[in-house]
């Protein structure tokens, strides 16, 4: 079985939750500050 880490994690204390053994970590930090780039896709026909 597979454990994840998620929730409260971030940059500075990653490693603690590493320490501990679990297979994964989520750390939502690397996506909350991240700025949207509005794309679009247009078919000419």
């Amino acid at each position: 079985m597979e454990t994840e880490a998620s929730g409260g994690i971030n940059l500075n204390n990653v490693r603690s939750y590493a320490l501990t053994g679990v297979d994964c970590i989520s750390i939502g930090a690397l996506t909350h500050s991240v700025k949207s780039l509005d794309l679009s896709l247009k078919i000419v026909k």
